[in-house]
Parts: structure tokens; sequence; C-alpha cells
């Protein structure tokens, strides 16, 4: 797991390296976690350590989030004055989120090898 989360901070420093040094528009972590992307793509497989951690991770993302939710808190006055447009980015970020998560799944349902022997599959 050690090895694993020296993975994550490395290709994390990286991409931050990268978005400094070519003055990209982008947060480090995404450039990050596109070149851990570009990595795995290159092994061809996801070693049992990283997704171990991954699934660590995910399971405790709430605490995670708990830093933000409080950074956001101390900002409380500014958000009751100006609500409407985080109320905009969270309704269309949740619709938008939703409906390309839907088409994914539409997508992927119709190449799955189940869904050709399926009678009255989608198409």
């Amino acid at each position: 797991m050690l090895y694993a989360l020296a993975a994550l901070f490395a290709f994390q420093l990286a991409g931050e390296a990268l978005v400094h040094a070519l003055a990209l528009p982008l947060p480090g972590a995404l450039v990050g976690t596109l070149l851990l992307l570009t990595a795995l793509l290159w092994l061809g497989r996801l070693p049992v350590a990283l997704e171990q951690t991954a699934l660590t991770l995910l399971q405790n993302m709430m605490l995670l989030f708990i830093p933000t939710i409080a950074g956001v808190m101390l900002h409380f006055d500014r958000i009751a004055r100006e609500w409407q447009p985080f109320v905009v980015a969270g309704v269309a970020g949740a619709a938008i989120t939703y409906v390309v998560t839907a088409l994914t799944f539409r997508w992927m349902l119709a190449r799955s090898p189940a869904a050709a022997t399926t009678p009255g599959a989608p198409t």
C-alpha cells in the first residue's frame, strides 16, 4: 500500500510540475491523473497494490472532503450573498453528470458480449 500511495503522489507531483513548467491552464492533479492513466494503459494492467489502495481511498472519500467543506463554511456569508451561481452550477453539473453517465452506460451495454446474445437488448 505504501508503494501505491507513493506512486499516486509521484504522479500528482509530476502533474503539478508539468503544469508549472508549461504554464498550462489545468489543475496539476488532473494532469497527474492523465499521466497515471497513460502509464496504466502502457502497462496494460492495473497493479493489485494500486487497485487495493484506490479502493480504500474511495471507501473513505468523505473524510477527504472534510477540509473542503470546512473551507466553504468559512465563506458562508459570501455564499449567502451569491447563492444563485452555486445553485445553477450544482443543478447543471448534476444534470450533465446524469446524462453523460446514462449515455456511457447505454454505450457500454451495447458493446458488451451479453447484449449481442440477449433478445430485446437496447441498440
